[in-house]
């Protein structure tokens, strides 16, 4: 069991090289062959390290599966399944949606892309959405996630990333025109990371605060 993080990639070979692997000499992070000579090397660009590999017999095993929150369409999660989990929530939605814990498998592009369907604020708080905010999350949730599978669905590895950009209203797209309402689709950033939203479809307006860019105003 392995997880690719931000930069991992997995190659495969009908026969894996002989040559010696140098830790630290080399992009591969993990080689692994198999008894019939085939296997595949795993590696991560970038000096921020996260991929990581297990040995198991069980997925379960692995510390971040048995985590893992709820499949967001699977057939468990109701609208009022969702509901109960958000009661209580002192947290940004933003933050929610892309707590693995909490739901599995939505990151920071979808949970842009889910928000701005639903059309709520990144910040809003959880645990006080009115009920119909709630239903339109949910609503927003099964049809982004739905859409996404069926754009991927077919393609190959090489043409994945282009079909998601492609595919997206408001993340990755600062500057560019809401395709909803036509303003301009803003940002804010922080450390290692930044979301997309647009101010007239989901914060009545109001740009959200931006504590990066404030300081390089300033």
């Amino acid at each position: 069991m392995f997880h690719l993080a931000r930069a991992g990639w997995l190659r495969w070979s009908e026969a894996i090289p002989a040559t010696v692997i140098r830790p630290g000499k080399s992009p591969i992070a993990l080689r692994v062959r198999l008894s019939d000579g085939s296997g595949f090397d795993l590696t991560e660009a970038g000096t921020k390290k996260s991929l990581a590999a297990y040995l198991v017999r069980d997925v379960r095993e692995v510390p971040g599966i048995a985590r893992l929150g709820p499949d967001p369409l699977g057939e468990e999660l109701t609208e009022a399944a969702f509901a109960a989990m958000l009661v209580g929530r002192r947290t940004q939605i933003k933050g929610l949606l892309r707590d693995q814990e909490f739901l599995a498998g939505v990151g920071n592009a979808y949970s842009d892309e889910i928000l701005h369907v639903a059309k709520l604020s990144p910040f809003a708080i959880a645990g006080t959405l009115a009920p119909e905010a709630v239903s339109r999350l949910y609503a927003a949730l099964r049809e982004t996630l739905v859409g996404a599978v069926g754009a991927a669905s077919g393609k190959p590895a090489a043409e994945l990333k282009d079909a998601k950009r492609a595919g997206m209203r408001v993340h990755g797209r600062t500057g560019m025109p809401c395709p909803e309402c036509g303003d301009v689709v803003r940002e804010v950033s922080f450390a290692d990371t930044s979301l997309q939203y647009c101010a007239t479809c989901q914060t009545g307006g109001k740009p959200l605060a931006d504590r990066r860019m404030s300081r390089l105003l300033k």
